[in-house]
C-alpha cells in the first residue's frame, strides 16, 4: 500500500472537537445509541505498544503471507462501483481470543485482499486534564466514549467502497495519536473486531456479519495474567486488581449485552473449527454473489464504429513522428535504436501533455528592464504515475521536463485465468488528491490496466479531471473503454492503431513493449498490458 503521514480526514475533527466526558458521573445499563455512561473509578487497561494490525501485507498464517495475490476489479465498465467489501465484525470480551478467530477465518477463507482493522488504532486524542488522569491510572479507556466512532464510521464506510483510508497509529504509552498514520487500501474481505465493536449503530449498519466470540471469564482471566505478567511486567495482584474493578465491570455492562446483536456466537474463540467453518462457507457465498466478471469480448464491441472522444489527443504525424514509429514498430529493429526512438517518441509525447495542464497569465520583468507577458501552470504539485513495468520508461522524459516531479508506481498484471487485471503493487507520493496527475503507460491496447489504474487514483481522492494518461500507442478499443469509463480523463498518444485481435494485442501494434526495451524474452502468449515485477 501507499505509504503516507499524518493524514486527516473531516471525520476525524468532530471526535477530536467532541472532549470525552468524565467518568465520574453514574451508569446506566441500557443499549440506547449503545453508548450509555459508565460507572466511576474505573483504571485502564495498560499497554505498551501500539497495536495497529491494519496494514496489508504484515499479515502471516501458519501456511503463507496473505494479501500477497492480485487484487481483481472492484468497479465495473461504466468505471463506477460494482461491488463493495464484505465487512465481519468482530465483538467480545478482552483477551477473548477475536484476534485468533480472525486470522484463522482469514486463512481458512483463502482470498486475495482481506484487511485486519483493530478497533485499538480509533482511541480519541486526550486533552492535557485527561493526560493526567490516565498517568494516574484514573481514566476509563474502556468505556465507549474513549473511542472516537465517528473516524472509525468514516474509515470503515471509505474501506467498504474500496478506496483508501488513512488508519491513526495509537501510541499508548503517550496516550496519543502519532504523526505517522498507515495507509490502507481497500480489500475484498474486511475484519473489524474490537470489544466495542457493535458498540455503534453506525458501525452496525456496515457490518455485513456479526461474530461474537464467547470465552469463558476464567479463561480471559488467565490470558490476561499471562500477558501482563509475561509481556508487561506486572505482578499479579495488579492485574487481579484491574480485572475486578474495570475489566469484568466493563465486560458485563456493555460488551456481553451486545451478543444479543450477533448473527454468530463462536464458544471458545479460535479453538472453535466448526464454527469458523461455517462462517467461512457463508463468507465464499457471499464473495461469490458480488463477484465481478470482465467480459473483454463485450467491451470490444461496445463501441465499434463510435467517433473517437474529444478528449483524445494525438500528436500530430510528422514525417518525423512517422519515421519514428516506423523504426520502432520494424521488428528488425535492434534494441539500441529501438530505446532511441523510443526515448524521442516519449519527449516529444510528454512536451505536449504539458500543454493540456492548466496556466495562468504570469508576468516578469526581463534583464532590459520590460514587462513579459508569459504563463505558469497553474496548480498545487505535477505528479507523474508509472503503469509497472514499461510505464516505467517514461519517467525519465517526464523528470527532464519536470523540475522535482513527484512519482508513483502502479504493477497491474492480467490474470491468465480469468483475463481479469489484478492490482498486484501500489505506491502513490503523499497527498497525491491535490495534484495534477500524468498517468504512464507505453501500449494500451483493450483499456483494462489503465482503467485500473484510474480507479486507483480516484480512490486516492484524486479528482478525474486532474489526470492525463499519456501512452505510446493505444488501440481504438482502449481509449474508447478509458473515455467511456473516465469522460473527463484526459488522453493523449503518438498514434492510435484500428484493431485488436482476439488476444487483445494491438494490431498492427508494436510488440510488447517492455521485451523489446528491457531484452527480456516475451512468454507465448504475452499481452500488451502484462507487466512484471518492479524494478524499483
Amino acid at each position: 500500500s501507499a505509504v503516507c503521514g499524518d493524514g486527516r480526514v473531516s471525520a476525524m475533527e468532530c471526535g477530536e472537537k467532541s472532549a470525552m466526558r468524565s467518568t465520574s458521573g453514574g451508569g446506566e445499563g441500557s443499549l440506547d445509541r449503545l453508548l450509555p455512561s459508565v460507572n466511576t473509578g474505573l483504571s485502564p487497561r495498560k499497554r505498551t505498544t501500539s497495536q495497529c494490525k491494519s496494514e496489508p501485507p504484515l499479515l502471516r498464517t501458519s501456511k503463507r503471507t496473505i494479501y500477497t495475490a492480485g487484487r481483481p476489479p472492484w468497479y465495473n465498465e461504466h468505471g463506477t462501483q460494482s461491488k463493495e467489501a464484505f465487512v465481519i465484525g468482530l465483538c467480545g470480551g478482552s483477551a477473548s481470543g477475536k484476534t485468533t478467530v480472525a486470522r484463522k477465518i482469514i486463512e481458512a477463507l483463502d482470498v486475495p485482499w482481506v484487511v485486519l482493522l483493530s478497533m485499538d488504532s480509533f482511541y480519541k486524542v486526550l486533552t492535557a486534564e485527561q493526560q493526567l488522569l490516565a498517568a494516574k491510572n484514573d481514566y476509563n479507556f474502556d468505556h465507549p466514549d474513549a473511542f472516537d466512532f465517528c473516524l472509525l464510521a468514516h474509515t470503515l464506510r471509505k474501506l467498504k467502497q474500496g478506496k483508501s483510508v488513512k488508519i491513526p497509529v495509537y501510541d499508548f504509552t503517550k496516550h496519543g495519536r502519532q504523526k505517522e498514520w498507515k495507509t490502507v487500501y481497500g480489500a475484498s474481505v474486511i475484519i473489524f473486531e474490537g470489544i466495542m465493536a457493535f458498540a455503534d449503530k453506525d458501525l452496525l449498519k456496515l457490518l455485513d456479519m456479526k461474530i461474537f466470540v464467547d470465552t469463558d471469564s476464567d479463561i480471559r482471566l488467565v490470558r490476561r495474567l499471562r500477558r501482563d505478567i509475561t509481556e508487561r511486567g506486572r505482578d499479579i495482584e495488579g492485574v487481579i486488581k484491574q480485572y475486578n474493578k474495570f475489566v469484568k465491570p466493563a465486560f458485563e455492562q456493555y460488551i456481553e449485552p451486545t451478543m444479543r446483536l450477533a448473527d454468530i456466537v463462536v464458544p471458545r474463540g479460535g479453538g472453535n473449527m466448526v464454527a469458523i467453518d461455517l462462517i467461512v462457507q457463508h463468507v465464499h457465498s457471499q464473495l461469490e454473489e458480488r463477484k465481478l466478471r470482465w467480459d473483454m469480448a463485450a467491451l470490444a464491441s461496445a463501441h465499434q464504429a463510435q467517433p473517437l472522444p474529444q478528449t483524445l489527443s494525438v500528436l500530430e504525424s510528422t514525417p518525423q513522428v512517422r519515421g519514428m514509429h516506423t523504426i520502432i514498430r520494424n521488428k528488425e529493429t535492434s534494441r539500441d535504436e529501438f530505446i532511441f526512438y523510443s526515448k524521442r517518441l516519449m519527449r516529444l509525447l510528454i512536451e505536449r501533455a504539458l500543454s493540456f495542464l492548466p496556466s495562468q497569465v504570469h508576468t516578469v520583468q526581463t534583464p532590459q528592464g520590460e514587462d513579459y507577458e508569459g504563463r505558469t501552470f497553474h496548480g498545487k504539485r505535477i505528479t507523474g504515475v508509472s503503469i509497472l513495468r514499461a510505464g516505467e520508461t517514461m519517467e525519465p522524459a517526464l523528470r527532464a521536463v519536470c523540475k522535482d516531479v513527484r512519482i508513483g508506481k502502479i504493477l497491474i498484471q492480467t490474470n491468465q485465468d480469468t483475463g481479469e487485471p489484478e492490482l498486484h503493487y501500489l505506491r502513490l507520493p503523499k497527498d497525491i488528491g491535490e495534484d495534477h496527475v500524468i498517468l504512464m503507460d507505453c501500449t494500451v491496447s483493450t483499456g483494462a490496466a489503465a482503467m485500473m489504474a484510474i480507479r486507483v487514483l480516484l480512490d486516492h481522492d484524486v479528482q478525474e479531471e486532474k489526470i492525463l494518461l499519456v501512452s505510446l500507442l493505444m488501440a481504438e478499443m482502449g481509449v474508447h473503454s478509458v473515455a467511456y469509463a473516465f469522460p473527463q480523463v484526459k488522453i493523449m498518444t503518438t498514434a492510435v492503431d484500428k484493431k485488436v485481435n482476439d488476444l487483445f494485442h494491438i494490431i498492427p501494434g508494436i510488440g510488447n513493449f517492455g521485451d523489446r526495451y528491457f531484452g527480456t524474452d516475451a512468454p507465448p502468449d504475452w499481452s500488451d498490458e502484462d507487466m512484471d515485477e518492479p524494478s524499483c
